[in-house]
């Protein structure tokens, strides 16, 4: 039996670190990993360090097709059984919401006929926001499937919601919704 597909989709926030945890986990719990980073996301975690810990090339750029001749965004998105995507920003979440396709992630997340499963993390005044919270009931409704945020010490000094759901949390919901 061939090992389940996950597209990790990292964006921008500083529980990019989380992300490559969660990658680690998913590999070594059975799973083939292949990483896609947004610009904001290499701004807190390099591809290094995703193809360290997956052995697999990293995407970041929707306009240079490496392995998929109908390009990442199609070719990522058939690969993909699960598309997990934590962090998943505010930015994120308003693309998603609205259709809008302007990087390879988002341009995936149209393009695939795959569950996505969103981890949520960003300052809980970013959080309580109204567009946030309208944005994450569309995505609900449109069948996403979302995880956390949980409560507690945020980067920005702040406490309260809005904190990533933890890659042991989030290894769960995968195993779950995709059994290895």
């Amino acid at each position: 039996m061939s090992q389940p597909e996950i597209i990790l989709g990292v964006t921008g926030g500083v529980a990019a670190y989380k992300a490559a945890d969660l990658a680690s986990k998913l590999v070594q719990s059975g799973y083939g990993v292949t990483t896609v980073l947004t610009k904001a996301a290499q701004q807190f975690i390099g591809k290094t360090t995703f193809e360290a810990l997956t052995q697999r090339h990293v995407y970041t750029d929707l306009f240079s097709p490496q392995e998929h001749f109908l390009g990442e965004h199609i070719g990522l998105a058939r690969q993909g059984q699960l598309i997990v995507i934590a962090p998943a920003s505010a930015d994120c979440l308003a693309k998603l919401a609205h259709g809008i396709g302007d990087d390879l992630l988002s341009t995936m997340c149209l393009a695939t006929r795959s569950p996505i499963l969103l981890a949520p993390a960003m300052n809980l005044e970013m959080w309580q926001k109204p567009a946030v919270q309208r944005n994450l009931e569309q995505l609900k409704a449109d069948g996403l499937l979302v995880i956390g945020p949980g409560s507690g010490w945020q980067s920005c000094g702040e406490f309260g919601p809005g904190r990533m759901a933890e890659p042991v949390e989030i290894l769960a919901e995968v195993k779950r919704l995709l059994p290895v």
